[in-house]
């Protein structure tokens, strides 16, 4: 029994000391480790800027209206879309000196500009797809695509996975005679009136009578519809002639839709966000 209990005696003295070094080295590599940063990998990244070619409009000509609708729960989807932070249009500075140009010539006749949509960042195009995919969600359909099912928003080309609008040149536009009143808010939740219905009876926009709202998804739409005659034919025509005086082409399957020639990225998709910081520093934005 006593040599059991030698055996179990308490540790000699230099061997708890060697143990208490080692248990503090190690406590100290734990702490050292853990205050360690983070790998890059696993910090924010930061948001993609704009290339220099890009600018904000009102900083080229501060007099065209503009009322951004993707910033709102106004548009087809029913609520703000991705990537818009803030209601503003950014566009490459050929399009936005283009756009001057046809904002001068308009004016003189009484007329403004005014754009619905710019610069889009594929991440909205994206948003859009999602949407598109989910046939459940028709909460505006009475207003934008009363006539077309949604389940053929891809096949009918009204919904893509690009858009031209991701490249910078591309813009939603309309006219507005001068002097121009603002077009009420929208009220999420209001009734809805199809696009193409009178334009007494329709959203009130302030812009003049094109026969149809903004993005709305029916032939209607087509800038050359033999069934839009008259005065909203000829608004057709003084939007066209305006903007492709200055190198601006239109999409015939959209009254509102202009792309800016030669693009300066006719094969870039960017997706910054649509935020004056995007274009911060920039010459002229």
């Amino acid at each position: 029994m006593t040599g059991r209990a030698s055996v179990l005696s308490v540790a000699p003295t230099g061997f708890v000391a060697s143990a208490s070094r080692a248990l503090a080295a190690a406590a100290t590599a734990f702490l050292l480790v853990s205050a360690a940063p983070a790998p890059a990998a696993a910090r924010a990244t930061p948001e993609p800027k704009a290339p220099e070619e890009f600018v904000a409009l009102r900083s080229v000509d501060p007099t065209i209206i503009q009322e951004m609708r993707y910033t709102t729960g106004h548009n087809f989807v029913g609520r703000p879309v991705d990537g818009y932070r803030q209601p503003v249009c950014l566009l490459t500075r050929p399009a936005a000196l283009a756009l001057h140009r046809a904002q001068v010539k308009l004016s003189r006749q009484g007329y403004s500009l005014k754009v619905y949509d710019c610069y889009r960042p594929q991440r909205a195009v994206d948003h859009f797809v999602r949407w598109a995919k989910d046939l459940r969600d028709e909460r505006m359909k009475a207003e934008f695509y009363p006539l077309v099912a949604k389940s053929r928003l891809f096949e009918d080309g009204y919904i893509a996975e690009r858009s031209g609008h991701s490249r910078g040149s591309t813009v939603d536009v309309t006219v507005v005679r001068l002097p121009a009143t603002p077009t009420r808010p929208y009220e999420p939740g209001e009734r809805l009136v199809p696009c193409y219905a009178p334009r007494g009876e329709r959203f009130p926009d302030n812009s003049v009578d094109m026969g149809t709202g903004f993005d709305c998804f029916d032939t209607l739409s087509h800038t050359d519809d033999p069934r839009v005659r008259g005065v909203q034919r000829e608004n057709r025509q003084l939007l066209r002639g305006a903007l492709g005086g200055e190198g601006f082409v239109n999409l015939p399957e959209e009254w509102w839709h202009f792309t800016y020639k030669p693009e300066p990225f006719p094969d870039t998709y960017f997706d910054f966000p649509v935020s004056r910081r995007s274009v911060a520093g920039h010459r002229g934005a």
